[in-house]
């Protein structure tokens, strides 16, 4: 069995369900498989994760937000239960050989450290092999990876190298080794690349196809994407097209600059889907290399939730500038449009990008109260098991329903109780039945949604659900409308396909019925109380192995620390102490670091001198560095940061000494104001993945001894 999940790729976007970026493996599995219209996720990446693999809602598993915003309601905690055991494990369990490859995002952030406990890795939920990354997104060049429990970068310091093929090389080369070894053995493998989410980054090859394909702007490419649907008849022929959110400009309302410079970034994105589906089609291709193509059950979800309108209305060089930073200036942009796709940015798409690539729905990633948010493309494919052909499956399903489909193909039974502990309803549907009855009556009557206080309930052909009260840009902004307060809109949806017609004015009885019902199901799922994690609410109490602490003390080199588990140290004043030894040629490398080229801090030696800055996204980074080198021997060395105050990323003064004379000072502009890399950790003696400062490259060992550092936080 192959399940293959994409990132952030919007109904509309694949060419399989109308879009316009070329996704010819995605096409060629549709045309031997069967093509569904009413697949719906949870319209965030570790909700629909962890629902994907547990067969549970969401917030029965504690996904109710992505991990990195875990809060401590039980709904929310972001620490899958024992009691909910994967599909993985069941399979495993019966006999099958397990691997995933790419993106995990189902982890616990406190847990992401090389203490673990790892039951929450992959390896730990199922997989006997893991080659990915934890966290929310990864460079496509320079990768921060994890082999099983083990941290590896294997882009730092090549030019030849990229994610997707890299983990199209694993893929197949666990499946040689799986069937050569033992060939009568089935196995599972889930394959998420991560791509679309930012970055989007790709070859130059790839992105020079994409060159002035977008140039007519969204609005064109949503009608035009829109007429090719119904065209192929993955959309019914009386759907309509639904109109974009007030805070969406029209695209000829746009000035040259912009036009050029957003349509630069949809050329990026375009690029990066179009050559992720090629690496997955390398997959599928050595299946049928191999002869068990046939055999095989492929499950090809594209996306885990609607596109991102996370990039603001410019679009966004480096996605950490979504924390807090002040905003890119569009000199900036432009001096470095050239830039947009490569290893140099951290590029995301305009919002009204995602919005056109959702067609034909409302809204985008985020909101789960509509369809925008909701709706992906999906394909399966079994030979001599599913119907083959044009028919459109348009049951309507739910992510949770891929893991009791899977356990039907592989003839499983879910246990009652599994490793000795019972386990908890499974809330999925299977959708077996849809393999070889294209048109029967969905097997799923009802389906609960709930994100970022975005909800809504599917019921029997109805949906009803909330006005969203905020953009997906307006990251942090809090909803002050309490949860019972909210707008609700009302959607025939068995006739209105696209939600294109708010019946809440004109049937305010069945709009009672279906709030009524919502609540109801809400309370029995976890979701209340509904609250917004963004601001903080429910923290209190979120588990971290640093919380509370004011002196951490390392005496050995430590790689890739989480950021949960190293010394907060952002908004405050802080000493970095260390007791080394200098060669007798001096050189180069990190004493303390954490994070990388797109944010982070670093306290290292250069060419003998010591250096410590701060990269609050390029291009303000600050380096304040010593002008002479230190003798060799041993020293102790230290770096004093006092920050400005009055408010969160201001600067400071950093104050540099050896064996107590100081050696430098100066400032430090600007400091990350929410928290440091999220992909990237804390290294002792190191540097892994990529560089905070552009002083020195990674892995940037030092050269000489470390005995002991110490960090207070002020």
């Amino acid at each position: 069995m192959l399940l293959i999940m994409t990132d952030d790729v919007g109904f509309g976007a694949s060419s399989t369900f109308g879009g316009a970026i070329p996704t010819p493996a995605f096409d060629e599995l549709a045309k031997v498989g069967a093509r569904y219209n009413q697949f719906n996720t949870t319209a965030l990446c570790s909700p629909t994760r962890a629902s994907l693999l547990t067969g549970r809602n969401p917030h029965m598993v504690g996904m109710g937000e992505v991990t990195n915003n875990s809060t401590s309601y039980p709904g929310y905690t972001s620490i899958i239960p024992k009691s909910a055991a994967t599909v993985a494990e069941l399979l495993r369990d019966g006999g099958y050989a397990t691997a995933m490859f790419g993106k995990g995002h189902i982890t616990p952030d406190w847990e992401q450290s090389p203490v673990g406990p790892f039951d929450r890795w992959p390896t730990g939920l199922g997989f006997d092999y893991f080659y990915g990354f934890l966290n929310a997104d990864a460079d496509q060049f320079v990768p921060a990876m994890v082999r099983n429990t083990t941290p590896v970068d294997p882009g730092t310091g090549r030019t030849d190298y990229i994610l997707d093929k890299d983990l199209a090389d694993e893929a197949i080369g666990w499946i040689d080794q799986k069937t050569s070894l033992a060939p009568d053995k089935p196995f599972f493998a889930y394959y998420a690349p991560g791509s679309a989410h930012t970055p989007h980054q790709a070859p130059k090859e790839w992105l020079d196809q994409f060159r002035g394909k977008f140039d007519g702007g969204w609005d064109k490419l949503r009608a035009d994407t829109f007429a090719r649907q119904k065209k192929m008849g993955v959309i019914p022929a009386d759907a309509k097209l639904t109109p974009g959110p007030d805070g969406i400009p029209a695209w000829e309302s746009l000035n040259a600059d912009q036009k050029r410079l957003y349509a630069r970034h949809m050329e990026a994105y375009a690029a990066t889907l179009a050559f992720a589906d090629h690496q997955i089609g390398r997959v599928i291709q050595h299946l049928k290399d191999i002869g068990q193509f046939d055999n095989t059950l492929v499950i090809y979800i594209q996306g885990d939730n609607g596109a991102s309108a996370e990039g603001t209305l410019d679009g966004l060089m480096y996605e950490q500038s979504l924390l807090g930073r002040k905003p890119e200036s569009m000199a900036y942009k432009l001096a470095n449009i050239d830039k947009i796709g490569t290893r140099d940015l951290y590029a995301h798409m305009p919002a009204p990008w995602a919005w056109a690539m959702n067609s034909p729905f409302q809204w985008y990633k985020q909101v789960a109260s509509h369809f925008g948010g909701t709706r992906n493309g999906l394909v399966m494919s079994w030979p001599g098991h599913i119907e083959q052909g044009q028919t459109i499956r348009s049951q309507y399903h739910f992510v949770a329903d891929i893991m009791p489909t899977i356990l039907d193909a592989a003839k499983i039974t879910p246990p009652a109780e599994f490793a000795g502990v019972k386990q908890q309803r499974i809330d999925g549907v299977s959708m077996a039945y849809t393999f070889t009855q294209p048109k029967a009556p969905s097997h799923r009557t009802e389906q609960v949604f709930e994100m970022l206080m975005n909800f809504g309930l599917y019921k029997d052909g109805w949906f009803a659900g909330t006005t969203p009260a905020r953009f997906a840009w307006e990251t942090g902004k809090v909803v002050n409308i309490p949860a019972d307060d909210r707008k609700w809109e009302l959607y025939n949806v068995a006739k209105d396909f696209s939600e294109s017609n708010d019946l809440a004015a004109k049937e305010p009885q069945k709009l009672a019925e279906m709030q009524s019902a919502f609540w109801k199901v809400a309370a029995d799922n976890q979701i209340l109380p509904i609250h917004n994690s963004i601001a903080g609410f429910g923290m209190e109490g979120r588990p971290s192995l640093s919380e509370g602490r004011t002196e951490f003390v390392y005496r050995s080199r430590v790689r890739r620390v989480g950021l949960n588990t190293a010394p907060p140290i952002v908004n405050r004043s802080f000493t970095i102490e260390a007791d080394i030894t200098v060669p007798a040629n001096g050189g180069t490398g990190a004493i303390v670091a954490q994070g990388g080229k797109y944010s982070g801090y670093s306290f290292a030696m250069v060419n003998g001198r010591l250096i410590f800055g701060h990269n609050a996204v390029p291009p303000r980074i600050s380096v304040v560095r010593a002008a002479e080198s230190l003798s060799p021997g041993k020293h102790h060395v230290v770096v004093n940061f006092q920050y400005d105050g009055g408010g969160i990323g201001k600067g400071g003064t950093a104050t540099i000494l050896s064996d107590g004379k100081q050696v430098a000072q100066g400032r430090i502009e600007e400091t990350m104001p929410r928290w440091l890399s999220h992909t990237e950790g804390f290294d002792i003696g190191a540097d892994t993945t990529s560089p905070v400062l552009p002083d020195y490259q990674s892995p940037a060992e030092f050269p000489g001894d470390i005995s002991q550092v110490k960090i207070n936080l002020k």
